[in-house]
This record gives structure tokens, C-alpha cells and sequence, in this order.
């Protein structure tokens, strides 16, 4: 699992579109465009796609973990990709990622932004199938694999949209919210799947339970605590880019990631030394951070703190740069 597979290349259009749409379903995908969302077009837009986000992976990456359905055989198949080899492959989490921030961003934006309907769903559909069509390409799904986790996403979809404002409302209002969007996410993180190998689906579950968590916890205290939405400047569908308006959001966004980074940064390499601390294990060793005590705390702390930092620190420095 640790080889790379030779091959050569002989349409660049495509490899290069398809490589580029595979990463519209990781991490650097999440940690730019959903922060995005919130600090330059919309707060109820953003933790929309969140929680669905969170709901819709959580659910998808325990599925391939209970199915237990392997990836293509390779060979024949030419595997571009070997981080995610060691997953299973039923169903993929790249299409489900991408059908739910897509379709949610769409039914989140249309009666509230005024663009084409028809160009709204068009741009839906592209995105989610250029990311289910990559994992095709790159070799790490079947077909089955794909259409399964669109048509699994979708269907989640249908049967949260009648409850978005209810599940919004609570998460700004309860005063058990914090309570709640803390011990949920990180039991379910404690009791995930065992495997008889190690699987890098539990840090990446233990990854997205994290910012979620964080995430909510920081809408809830800006919600308490009166914080100002972006309603001057942003990026609204369907409204002009001015230059101005350009350079405040091209300002929010790199401010915004910088805080994102060194939060991620800097949460990590103390959480790590005082599990290495408590574990007795230096910080490069690799084996001791996938160890269950060791990889939930660690994943689960440094992303609630990135997703804390992104909904709270980061538009208070907006504020303060008046960058709102």
C-alpha cells in the first residue's frame, strides 16, 4: 500500500482537472471555502453546510467502516492516489462531501440571493460530478462507490432540509449547546469502528467532528453575545464584485486564514507535546499518534480550536482591522 504505481500520462486536460477536482473533497477544500462562506457572504448560508457537512461525512466515512467494501483492484486499475488506499471504498465520502456542500450552498442561497435558478443547479451539478468523476479517475472508487455516496447524501439532504431552521434556531439558542455540540461529537469519535488495521478514516472523522464542533459552539457564543454578520461588503450571489468590494474580501479571507493556520499550528504542537508528555512518546513518532488515546484528543482539540477560531477570533479581527 506504501508503493506508488508507474504511469504515464497522456492527457494533462484531463489529469490535471480531475486531480484538481479530487482535492475540491479535502482538507484544504474545507479548511478554505466553508470559512469563506462565513466571513464574506453569508452566517445562516455557512452553518447550513456545516452541519450537513459534519451529519452527512460522519455518516458516510462509519459506513465504509461497518460495509467494509474494498477499493478497486489495482491492478488493473492505475491508483493515483495511496494516502486513502488503506480505506475502504463503499460508499465514497468524496461524493457525498461534494453533493452535500454543493446542493446545500444551492437550496441555502436561492431565495435568498437573487441569480438564476437554473444557473444555481447547473453549478451544483458540475461541481459534485466533476468530484464524483475524479474519483473514478484517479482510481479510488468504483462506480458503485460513487453513485452510492451521491444518492446516500442526497437523500440525507431531503430529510434534513425540513428541520435546517429548527436544528439552526437550537444551535444558536440553547443554553446547552456548547454542552452538546462538545460530548456528542467526541463520544462518537471514542466509539468509533475498530478495525484490525489501522484506518486513517477515524483522524479524519475525529477531523470533521472536531471543526463542527468548534464551528457551533463559536456561531452560538457570537449568536449570545450579539456578534455583527457580514452585510456591507460581502460577496453576495448576484451582486457585482466591485474592486472594493474584491479587496475587503480578498482581506478577510487571507487575514482569516493566516489565524486559521497558525491556530491549527499552534494547537497541535501543544496538544501533541502533552500527550507525548502523558503517553511517553516523541512527537515524530507516527505509530504513537495513531493510538485511539492519543489521536481523538489530539485531532479532536486542535480542529474545535480552528473551527472556534474561524467563527469567533477570526471576525473580531476583522472587526478590528474594519475589515467588516
Amino acid at each position: 500500500q506504501g508503493c506508488t504505481q508507474k504511469y504515464i500520462v497522456k492527457n494533462y486536460f484531463y489529469y490535471y482537472l480531475f486531480k484538481f477536482s479530487a482535492a475540491l473533497g479535502e482538507e484544504i477544500f474545507y479548511i478554505t471555502f466553508l470559512p469563506f462562506t462565513y466571513w464574506n457572504i453569508d452566517h445562516s448560508v455557512s452553518r447550513r453546510m456545516i452541519i450537513v457537512w459534519s451529519i452527512v461525512m460522519y455518516i458516510g466515512q462509519v459506513s465504509k467502516d461497518i460495509l467494509k467494501w474494498p477499493r478497486p483492484l489495482s491492478p488493473p486499475v492505475v491508483k493515483l492516489e495511496m494516502r486513502t488506499n488503506a480505506e475502504y471504498g463503499m460508499p465514497s465520502t468524496h461524493a457525498m462531501a461534494a453533493t452535500a456542500i454543493s446542493f446545500s450552498f444551492f437550496i441555502a442561497t436561492m431565495n435568498q440571493y437573487k441569480y438564476p435558478f437554473e444557473l444555481g443547479l447547473a453549478a451544483a451539478f458540475v461541481f459534485s460530478t466533476l468530484v464524483c468523476l475524479s474519483r473514478l479517475y484517479t482510481g479510488m472508487h468504483t462506480v458503485l462507490d460513487v453513485i452510492g455516496g451521491a444518492l446516500i447524501s442526497a437523500v440525507l439532504l431531503v430529510l434534513l432540509y425540513p428541520a435546517w431552521d429548527t436544528i439552526d434556531h437550537l444551535l444558536l439558542t440553547s443554553p446547552f449547546c456548547p454542552l452538546f455540540s462538545i460530548v456528542v461529537p467526541l463520544v462518537l469519535c471514542y466509539n468509533y469502528p475498530k478495525l484490525d488495521y489501522y484506518s486513517p478514516t477515524r483522524g479524519d472523522t475525529t477531523t470533521i467532528l472536531g471543526a463542527a464542533a468548534g464551528a457551533t459552539v463559536g456561531f452560538w457564543l457570537n449568536n449570545q453575545y450579539s456578534a455583527s454578520a457580514h452585510t456591507g461588503t460581502s460577496a453576495q450571489p448576484g451582486l457585482p464584485l466591485t474592486s472594493s468590494t474584491m479587496v475587503f474580501v480578498l482581506a478577510r479571507f487571507f487575514t482569516g486564514i493566516l489565524v486559521v493556520l497558525l491556530t491549527r499550528w499552534l494547537t497541535k504542537s501543544v496538544v501533541l507535546g502533552v500527550l507525548g508528555y502523558r503517553y511517553q512518546f516523541p512527537m515524530g513518532d507516527l505509530q504513537a499518534r495513531r493510538r485511539l488515546e492519543v489521536e481523538v484528543p489530539y485531532k479532536f482539540v486542535t480542529y474545535s480550536c480552528v473551527g472556534l477560531a474561524a467563527t469567533v477570533l477570526v471576525p473580531l479581527l476583522h472587526q478590528l482591522l474594519g475589515l467588516m
